[in-house]
């Protein structure tokens, strides 16, 4: 019988087999729903190896079996944090913010309206939906509140600080920065941190969108769950929706990634904006 094979790789500091790639792809999708392309093999070692190290273990199989072997083992976080991409930016995706703006403007009825940044990685996302949001209404304190959470609670760390490195800003206005950022000074020079009143806009919790409940409170005028989805399969995504769904005011918005289509769910949400969704309406029974 022939040994199980190896990824190529002959520094690797432990060894790596395709059974080992197959269960972290499988626990990865059970507990978080992200669905691991086979090409990403070499991701997986450099991020887990880490643990490995951090954790004592011997061999990946030793590492996995200690996951599998209890499911309330505190180093989940730390695996699933390891294998969570967090790509964000300020103001990425610029066409959504105008949108959000209108909508906003058209939605005020003298109460205070929600907001959700469903995937709010280390928080640029959340801190451009206020930034936004303060424009919008010309104060720093509009009649908007910002709920962002994420499954990762390291990004949620650094979202909760607010301090970025200067290069972080480089497509934002001077006239922007100036308004919303602190500049740091000595051991923070080259950084800034977000204004305290921007922060109190926004409250940051952890979440598993796949968890079987969330502990929230629409309805939402807005979600942003941007860029997350191409994480999952068909059926997680069409699961989420119909979670999103009695969450979001009817006629709320539903902004979604650029690469990220949704023919499948057709039946809950229809486009009615580059890359921004709205609910389908129910027939009256």
């Amino acid at each position: 019988m022939s040994a199980e094979p190896q990824f190529e790789q002959t520094s690797r500091e432990y060894a790596f087999s395709l059974r080992d790639f197959e269960s972290v792809k499988k626990m990865i999708y059970a507990r978080a729903g992200i669905a691991l392309a086979d090409n990403r093999q070499e991701m997986v070692y450099t991020r887990l190896s880490r643990r490995l190290r951090m954790t004592g273990a011997q061999s990946f199989s030793d590492y996995l079996l200690r996951l599998e072997s209890n499911s309330e083992d505190e180093e989940w976080e730390a695996f699933v944090n390891a294998l969570t991409t967090n790509l964000t930016a300020f103001f990425r995706e610029a066409h959504h913010f105008p949108i959000l703006a209108e909508h906003m403007k058209r939605k005020r009825t003298g109460k205070l309206m929600k907001l959700w940044c469903s995937a709010c990685s280390t928080g640029e996302e959340a801190y451009s939906m206020a930034i936004t949001m303060v424009e919008t209404f010309g104060s720093f304190k509009p009649p908007v509140r910002i709920l962002a959470t994420d499954i990762d609670t390291n990004v949620l760390a650094t979202a909760r600080q607010g301090v970025y490195p200067m290069e972080r800003l480089e497509s934002m206005s001077q006239e922007r920065i100036k308004r919303f950022f602190l500049k740091g000074s000595g051991g923070r020079d080259g950084y800034v941190r977000v204004r305290p009143e921007l922060l109190d806009l926004i409250a940051f919790k952890q979440l598993n969108l796949l968890g079987a409940a969330w502990p929230l409170r629409g309805p939402f005028e807005a979600i942003f769950c941007r860029n997350v989805m191409i994480y999952f399969d068909k059926p997680t995504q069409y699961r989420i929706l119909q979670k999103f769904m009695p969450l979001l005011d009817p006629d709320g918005l539903l902004f979604m990634g650029h690469s990220e289509v949704f023919q499948h769910a057709a039946d809950l949400i229809k486009i009615c904006d580059r890359t921004v969704y709205k609910p389908v309406s129910k027939p009256a029974r």
